[in-house]
């Protein structure tokens, strides 16, 4: 008779100890059972596996040649029970080589993503970290909730609602020129927005809709985009040769307003601050490793410097 969908823990207990003590009546005394019910556990053991697991030798009794298998199965089988059962151990960032898995757009790249990696190779310098790329194709959804990411960085006006969320960081929206435009050192007026060519990124999410066209939807406002760009790295350079205007978070235009021939300029149009939070899914909630991420993700923001409110130039 086989039976392997009765095998339960304590039978695991019982054949273990049977195979490592050789007797009966030293298993009983371990396990503080009596001599005829490890008796029997055995004869049900026998009627599981259908073999003798134990037999009689010249000084006692020896296992099988099946049962020295069963006893390494056991042990395995006993380990792995443990570790379900164990609370998680307490991560050490210093000695971990865990691979972290980190959904964000590019515009993140150039103020905010080496911060992260900076932090990450000071303090779990043994870890890998796969920053994936967020493109229209990009379904992070179904990757957060299959484990292929760990966290996504995001700034949509309405995130997914069935998804932990924490904030990061708030950035005030203006527009960005290059610095021979005309209107550089002039500003926008309302006119002047909705009638000039603008660039866009492409969208960085599969059903995620930009939230620059989102909010002038719902002001009646469309703007005039000639120019889709795939990367934020591109912005700059195409403006610094064209007429055209961008519409982005103040930090991203600050950091190629310091090295780049770029002028930011208030928006004419009043825009809800660009909230830039972290989402994970709950199989990851309580994971020691991807929490202690979360939080060096949270520090890096917290350390972003806190730019004042830009003033109008005085458009005409």
């Amino acid at each position: 008779m086989h039976g392997r969908d009765h095998l339960d823990t304590y039978l695991l207990r019982v054949l273990h100890t049977l195979l490592t003590e050789q007797s009966v009546t030293r298993t009983a005394v371990r396990l503080g059972q009596s001599q005829p019910a490890i008796s029997n556990t055995l004869k049900r053991l026998r009627e599981i596996t259908g073999d003798a697991i134990l037999v009689r030798g010249k000084s006692g009794m020896v296992p099988t040649e099946r049962g020295r298998e069963l006893l390494l199965l056991a042990e395995q089988s006993l380990a792995a029970m443990d570790r379900i059962a164990r609370p998680p151990q307490q991560f050490d960032p210093a000695t971990t080589t865990r691979t972290f898995h980190l959904g964000a757009p590019d515009y993140l790249d150039a103020f905010f993503l080496p911060n992260i990696v900076e932090r990450v190779r000071r303090l779990a310098p043994g870890a890998k970290l796969f920053v994936h790329p967020m493109t229209q194709s990009t379904d992070f959804l179904d990757a957060l909730e299959q484990g292929h990411l760990d966290i996504v960085v995001g700034n949509w006006l309405s995130p997914p609602e069935h998804l932990h969320i924490s904030p990061l960081f708030d950035d005030e929206v203006v527009c960005m020129l290059g610095a021979q435009h005309p209107l550089a050192r002039h500003g926008l007026t309302l006119r002047h927005y909705l009638e000039m060519p603008h660039l866009a990124p492409a969208p960085y999410a599969s059903m995620q809709r930009s939230m620059i066209d989102q909010a002038l939807a719902e002001q009646g406002y469309k703007r005039n985009i000639q120019v889709t760009l795939p990367y934020f790295g591109l912005v700059p350079y195409v403006l610094m040769k064209t007429d055209m205007v961008f519409t982005t978070g103040r930090q991203f235009a600050a950091h190629y307003a310091q090295y780049l021939p770029i002028r930011m300029v208030p928006s004419p149009v009043q825009f809800p601050r660009m909230r830039f939070y972290q989402l994970w899914h709950e199989r990851c909630h309580a994971a020691p490793d991807v929490m202690w991420m979360r939080r060096m993700i949270a520090e890096v923001a917290t350390d972003l410097p806190q730019l004042p409110r830009l003033e109008a130039t005085g458009a005409g």
